[in-house]
């Protein structure tokens, strides 16, 4: 989709505000025909009349009536015209993270956190002065002129042609300068972006770099990038200074031309004063519509160079969803069945490859293989961040593409081998910030992960503060933590991903054990790389290049000399 095409588009969102701010904008213009028409005749009469001040009071009474009521409707205009920015912006952000969260993290895998955050908050606020400034002032630039050159035309032909003649060349030059200060707002936001992603990317690596006295390097390739990125802000400051100075000159002689030549013809009687000072009064104001049109036009520039990646983001391919998704049960035991399924990251390279497993209601079922066999794979398609290629993954029978993405993720419960730990207190990293719950549910939570024990002994208890990515907490706290949300959720189907990683062997115990009580009367799949954390499993599937090496529970598969016992071999050698 064309940038500009996308920006019309969005701006049809709030078309209600910004054509009341058009019309009040064009209200206050007439206004000012009229506050002009006012003043040229108190000081016509005043200069030429000898009127006294009491004669002039009605007039001066509706001149002040004029400058308030223009006063009211500019800042009605502005209002009006900021409210339809904040629609537009506060829409186009909720579209681009809902876009994102159906992306899923595996199509978002190649894309840098600080890029996303820069483009989801600077990217859409740059769109404001677009919408607030450019739009309704491209309306006023047409619309408050023709009305001016309605009066003066009648009253001087004169004026009223070197007026129109020379009005179009302000946005003739506006247009011409554009064309280069477009492609310089777009290389800037791409600059930005790039410095947001990589000065995110320092400060996440932050312990890394000073482990290994790599800092300095990576501080000064930051300054470098700030420099490059000052270099192209200043590249398109002057471009808009320049603007500016070109279309404030050709104002300024154009109203010089009018002021002359009314001056000429007052001086030789064929212009009378009250017309020509109406004139002089007008002829600023004619111009002045188009030289704030062309100040807002780096509004538009800027618009244009941010809303290209939003444009990019947007028509990131999305997985379809149903037209009607089918109903998932409020309650009650779910089966879960891959057949026949194939899927690939890249072409030519298949994560799995006619993968079929049947897991009953309740089962509890473990997932083991070398790094590269598939095991993620499987994960991902339930979770639904990735969809077969071929084959079907079916839930109590039906396709899971028929479910709505949201409705069945309400049934399903994750702990992932690296738990994302939220700044906030550890209550709200439990309860994901769930309102109005009641503080015993998660404590109970808490309890049956064995995270009460460490929690009870924070400084604040389950009020205590956490950085982001769990800072002030082990490996083992946050593995804890994370399976805490999954007992909070209470869901039926629980996917872990080496609950036990960072555990110590005591620790790593009494997870088992806690694990066990989650598993019960669940679906339950769980990845292993720690091999004695799936001997309680009902059945292993031994996954090997995207196939089924081997299946059967942890007995069965010692018994025959398969990839199951070498891996377990292995893993007592190493341990």
């Amino acid at each position: 989709m064309n940038v500009k095409s996308w920006l019309n588009r969005a701006s049809a969102r709030a078309v209600n505000s910004l054509r009341a701010a058009v019309a009040l904008g064009t209200c206050g213009g007439l206004l000012l025909i009229l506050q002009a028409w006012l003043l040229a005749g108190i000081v016509n009469d005043a200069v030429f009349g000898r009127r006294t001040l009491a004669d002039m009071m009605p007039m001066l009474w509706s001149l002040l009536a004029v400058f308030a009521l223009r006063a009211g409707i500019t800042w009605a205009s502005e209002r009006m015209a900021f409210r339809a920015a904040a629609g537009i912006k506060l829409d186009v952000r909720r579209q681009l993270l809902e876009h994102l969260l159906t992306l899923g993290p595996v199509r978002m895998v190649t894309e840098r956190a600080g890029e996303l955050a820069s483009t989801v908050t600077d990217g859409v606020e740059a769109l404001e002065a677009y919408y607030a400034r450019f739009l309704p002032q491209m309306s006023l630039a047409a619309l408050v002129p023709l009305a001016i050159l309605a009066v003066v035309f009648p009253v001087d032909w004169i004026s009223g042609l070197v007026l129109l003649v020379t009005a179009p060349m302000i946005p003739l030059m506006m247009i011409f300068i554009g064309r280069n200060a477009e492609a310089l707002n777009q290389r800037q936001w791409r600059r930005l972006a790039r410095l947001s992603a990589h000065f995110l990317d320092v400060i996440q690596g932050l312990t890394t770099l000073k482990l290994f006295n790599a800092s300095r390097r990576e501080a000064a390739v930051v300054a470098q990038l700030s420099d490059d990125y000052r270099s192209s802000t200043m590249a398109v400051l002057r471009v808009a200074f320049l603007s500016s100075l070109a279309l404030e000159f050709l104002a300024t002689v154009s109203i010089a031309l009018v002021a002359v030549l009314i001056g000429f013809r007052l001086l030789w009687g064929e212009l009378g004063f009250r017309s020509g000072f109406l004139i002089l009064l007008l002829a600023p104001e004619f111009y002045l519509p188009l030289r704030a049109l062309g100040t807002h036009y780096h509004a538009r520039m800027e618009a244009i160079g941010a809303g290209e990646r939003i444009v990019q983001l947007l028509e990131t391919p999305a997985p379809r969803r149903p037209q009607t998704a089918a109903a998932l049960p409020a309650t009650g035991r779910i089966g879960i069945r891959l057949q026949d399924v194939r899927c690939a990251y890249e072409p030519g390279r298949p994560a799995l490859d006619g993968v079929s497993i049947e897991i009953s209601p309740g089962e509890r079922v473990a997932l083991v293989g070398p790094s590269g066999a598939g095991k993620t794979t499987v994960i991902n398609l339930l979770l639904g961040f990735v969809q077969p290629e071929a084959g079907q993954v079916l839930i109590n029978g039906m396709a899971l593409d028929k479910f709505d993405p949201q409705q069945w993720l309400k049934h399903v419960a994750w702990v992932p081998q690296s738990p994302r730990i939220f700044h906030g207190t550890v209550y709200d990293n439990i309860c994901m910030g769930r309102v109005g719950i009641r503080p015993e549910a998660v404590h109970a939570a808490a309890r049956m992960a064995l995270a009460d024990e460490f929690i009870e002994a924070l400084p604040c208890g389950y009020d205590t503060v956490v950085g982001e990515g769990g800072q002030g907490l082990s490996g083992g706290q946050a593995q804890r933590m994370a399976l805490a949300r999954a007992f909070f959720k209470d869901a039926p189907v629980v996917l872990l991903d080496e609950p036990s990683a960072n555990l110590d062997l005591e620790s790593e115990r009494r997870l088992i054990a806690a694990i066990d009580r989650l598993a019960q009367d669940r679906t339950t799949i769980i990845i292993a790389h720690r091999l004695n954390t799936v001997t309680h499993a009902d059945r292993i599937v031994v996954l090997d290049h995207g196939h089924i090496a081997e299946a059967g529970t942890h007995q069965e598969l010692m018994d025959r000399p398969g990839l199951y016992r070498r891996l377990v071999r292995r893993y007592v050698e190493a341990g």
